[in-house]
């Protein structure tokens, strides 16, 4: 199963929906685990993400993405990235991030950036 990181503005209603349907996931949020200084650059938590292998879950579809992108573009280790829309329902955010973590392998989203649903 893959590892999640949920950036500090992840909706929370999300993350423990998530974690009523399946216990086991391996999802931390971001301020439990980086300093202020690391949460507030995003650059800062793609290489945290890259360290620690572990896909992101995001709201900021505007600031992150071109980060991102910029890692892969330099050849730099980029896990993964799903950008969640704000208004995505959240048992539909459930659902995807679900589907995600049980069917994927490990390192089978590095380099990408996906926005949910990836229906």
């Amino acid at each position: 199963m893959i590892k999640f990181l949920a950036d500090e503005d992840f909706n929370n209603r999300i993350l423990r929906g998530v974690v009523r349907r399946q216990p086991r996931i391996d999802i931390v949020r971001a301020q439990d685990v980086l300093t202020r200084e690391q949460r507030d650059d995003d650059r800062a938590i793609l290489e945290w993400l890259a360290i620690e292998r572990r896909v992101l879950l995001t709201h900021d579809v505007t600031t992150m993405r071109p980060y991102a992108e910029t890692r892969v573009a330099d050849g730099k280790p980029m896990p993964g990235v799903f950008e969640i829309a704000q208004y995505l329902p959240i048992g539909l955010a459930i659902e995807e991030i679900l589907l995600i973590a049980e069917c994927s392998f490990e390192d089978e989203w590095e380099g990408q950036i996906r926005f949910l649903p990836l229906r």
